[in-house]
């Protein structure tokens, strides 16, 4: 049976990745309607990596027989002021992801729960990848500022990203 305090951060930790997809949906639907069909194909692929993260915290529970229990979620925000501050939101918001992960590492530690570690190095790892790539893009409409040409350059880039969904859901 799992520790309660590290199943608890686990299970607050399946509301934010839940709720990182439902936040890049929206932020989805806002490309869409602004008509950056690109950037609202890469809010998409990053929605569905964001509900792959919260099943490998629910199957880890699972496996170790820790209770999953849904939390509910917020309703989150529809506008934004421009692609860069969309794009600023969302680094924001990994970085928040990366201290909660942080904080769950810092859980397990405490408590000993040596068989959360693997799966927990895995997004700390991840992590990394996540707040690159959007700094990165932050970056470059930074660089851009209001040239036309150079959002519909990105705009095209960022439509080619896909996400195929792993065999196992679990950290290799």
């Amino acid at each position: 049976m799992m520790n309660k305090r590290v199943r608890d951060a686990m299970n607050v930790q399946i509301q934010k990745e839940i709720f990182s997809s439902y936040l890049y949906l929206s932020m989805a639907a806002y490309f869409d309607s602004v008509g950056l069909d690109g950037m609202a194909s890469w809010m998409r692929v990053q929605s569905q990596e964001e509900l792959f993260h919260a099943m490998k915290f629910f199957d880890h529970l699972k496996d170790r027989e820790g209770r999953v229990e849904l939390l509910a979620l917020e309703k989150p925000a529809t506008e934004w002021a421009s692609p860069l501050e969309a794009f600023k939101a969302a680094y924001e918001h990994e970085k928040m992801i990366s201290a909660s992960i942080n904080n769950i590492m810092t859980i397990a530690h405490e408590e000993k729960d040596y068989a959360a570690f693997p799966m927990l190095s895995w997004f700390v790892e991840e992590q990394i990848e996540e707040e690159a790539s959007v700094s990165k893009i932050v970056g470059e409409l930074e660089r851009l500022g209001s040239s036309g040409h150079g959002m519909m350059m990105i705009d095209r880039e960022l439509g080619v990203r896909t996400f195929t969904y792993p065999a196992a859901t679990t950290a290799e």
